[in-house]
C-alpha cells in the first residue's frame, strides 16, 4: 500500500486531477497485489457512493446552494453587522461572526471563504483595508464552518470512521464558538495595528439587534431544528439533508419570496457541479480505502506510533503535524475519506473519544485549506480580492495562532468538545 500511496503523491505534484489520482493509485494497488479480483474495483467504487448516509452529502449541498439564493445570506450579514459595528476592523469582524452563523447553511470553508470575498470584500477595500487582510480574514474565519453543523466534513468523517454524525454536530457547537471569539479577538488586535477603526463607537442599541435577529430567524433556527429532530429521532442526517432543501425551498418561496425560476436554474447547475466533483472522488477513494484495510496499514502505524510514545498528547500532536501536511496538498474531503479510517482505531487505541478527534482533525485539514503551497481556501480568497497569495499569508499569522489556540483547548481540554454530546446523549460507551 506505500507504493500505491507513494504513486498518488508524484501524480498529485504532477499537477493530475485529484480524483484521478486517487483512482490510479487504487489501480496501481491492485496490479502489485497478485490474488485480488479486480472485479473489487468496481464493487468498491459504487458502494462508496451508495451509502445511505452519503446521500446526506448532496442534500445539504442542493440546500446549501439554495439558501444563497433565497436572502438568507443578505440577512445574515446585516445581523452580523449590527453586532460587531462598533469593534475594532468592524467588516472583518463582520466576517468571523456571518461563518459562525454561515455554518448551518454552506457547511463547507472554501464556499464560505468565497462568498465572503465576494460579498464584504469590496466594502473593505472601499474601507481602505489592505487587499491582503481582506483576503486572510475572509479565507481564515472559513473554518468555522468546519465544526459547526451541517459540516460536510463532519459527515464524511463519521461515516468512514463509523461515529454518531448526531454526537459529532452537537459537538461542534463549542469548539465553534470558541474559535469565533478568538478569531475576533485576532482580528481586533490586528485591526488596532493597521488603524482600522470601528464603524461607531457604541454597541447597536439593543431594539436594532432584536430586530436583526428577527430578521435572520430562519438561518438562525436552521442547525437547530436539524439537532432536535436528529436527537429525537425523528430523522436520519440523510433525511435531515432531504428536509434541509425543503426548508431552503419553503423560505425562499414562501417567506423571503426571492427564489425565483432562474435563480432555481442557476442553484441546480452549480449543485450538480459541485457533485460531480465529489462523487468521482468518493467512488475512487473506495478502491484506495480498500488497499489500506487489506494491508492492515492502520496497525502498522499503531504498533509505530505506540512504539514512538504511550502519551496520548503527543501522540495527537503528532498526528495534528501530518494532517496539517496532508492539508497543505490535498483536499479536505480527500484526506477525511482516505486518513479516517486509518486513523480513527489508532485513537480508539490511545482512548481518544473519536467524537473530539472528529472535531480535532476537521479543524486541521480545514486549516490545511488556508496555508500556503496549496491552500484552497487560500488562493480562493487572494483571487477574489484581487491581491497576491504572500499578501495574505503576511497578514494571516494573528488568525493563525488563534487557530492553534482552539486545537490546543480542543486536545488539552476534550471535556470542553465532549460537555455537550455527553448531556444530549450520554456518556459514549
Amino acid at each position: 500500500m506505500l507504493n500505491a500511496i507513494l504513486v498518488f503523491l508524484v501524480l498529485m505534484f504532477l499537477g493530475m486531477p485529484v480524483a484521478f489520482a486517487i483512482g490510479l493509485s487504487g489501480l496501481f494497488f491492485f496490479w502489485l497485489t497478485p490474488g485480488l479480483p479486480w472485479t473489487i474495483i468496481v464493487q468498491k467504487a459504487f458502494s462508496t457512493t451508495q451509502s445511505f448516509t452519503m446521500l446526506a452529502i448532496p442534500l445539504f449541498i442542493f440546500a446549501g446552494n439554495l439558501m444563497n439564493n433565497t436572502g438568507l445570506t443578505k440577512r445574515l450579514v446585516k445581523l452580523a453587522n449590527v453586532l460587531t459595528g462598533h469593534m475594532w476592523g468592524s467588516i472583518g469582524q463582520v466576517s468571523a461572526v456571518l461563518s459562525t452563523l454561515m455554518g448551518g447553511v454552506s457547511g463547507s470553508a472554501v464556499a464560505d471563504a468565497a462568498m465572503e470575498s465576494r460579498i464584504l470584500g469590496p466594502e473593505m477595500i472601499a474601507r481602505g483595508y489592505g487587499r491582503g487582510w481582506g483576503a486572510a480574514v475572509n479565507c481564515l474565519t472559513g473554518l468555522i464552518v468546519a465544526t459547526i453543523p451541517p459540516s460536510m466534513g463532519l459527515i464524511l468523517y463519521g461515516t468512514v470512521g463509523e461515529v454518531s454524525i448526531g454526537r459529532l454536530f452537537i459537538a461542534g457547537f463549542v469548539p465553534g464558538i470558541i474559535m469565533c471569539i478568538f478569531m475576533m479577538l485576532a482580528i481586533s488586535w490586528s485591526a488596532h495595528h493597521l488603524n482600522y477603526k470601528p464603524d461607531h463607537e457604541k454597541p447597536a442599541p439593543l431594539k436594532e439587534m432584536l430586530k436583526a435577529m428577527v430578521d435572520s430567524i430562519w438561518a438562525l433556527m436552521f442547525p437547530i431544528i436539524l439537532i432536535v429532530l436528529i436527537r429525537g429521532g425523528l430523522m436520519t442526517p440523510s433525511e435531515s439533508g432531504a428536509f434541509a432543501c425543503f426548508y431552503a425551498l419553503f423560505v425562499g418561496i414562501f417567506v423571503y419570496k426571492e427564489l425565483t425560476l432562474k435563480a432555481f436554474k442557476e442553484t441546480l447547475v452549480q449543485s450538480v457541479k459541485d457533485l460531480s466533483v465529489i462523487t468521482m472522488i468518493l467512488g475512487f477513494s473506495g478502491i484506495f480505502s480498500y488497499g489500506v484495510v487489506y494491508d492492515q496499514l492502520p496497525k502498522t502505524l499503531t504498533n509505530m506510533l505506540i512504539s514512538v510514545t504511550n502519551n496520548p498528547y503527543v501522540m495527537l500532536l503528532l498526528v495534528i503535524l501530518m494532517l496539517l501536511v496532508f492539508g497543505m496538498f490535498m483536499e479536505t474531503t480527500v484526506i477525511t475519506l482516505i486518513v479516517t479510517p486509518i486513523l480513527v482505531p489508532i485513537i480508539k487505541q490511545y482512548g481518544i473519544d473519536p467524537v473530539q478527534f472528529g472535531i480535532i482533525m476537521m479543524t486541521t485539514v480545514t486549516f490545511g485549506c488556508s496555508t500556503p503551497p496549496v491552500g484552497v481556501a487560500l488562493y480562493t480568497s487572494a483571487s477574489i480580492m484581487g491581491c497576491s497569495v504572500g499578501d495574505a499569508v503576511k497578514s494571516s499569522w494573528p488568525l493563525y495562532l488563534a487557530v492553534v489556540m482552539v486545537l490546543l483547548v480542543c486536545i488539552f481540554f476534550p471535556q470542553i468538545v465532549l460537555f455537550l454530546p455527553n448531556l444530549v446523549y450520554g456518556t459514549a460507551v
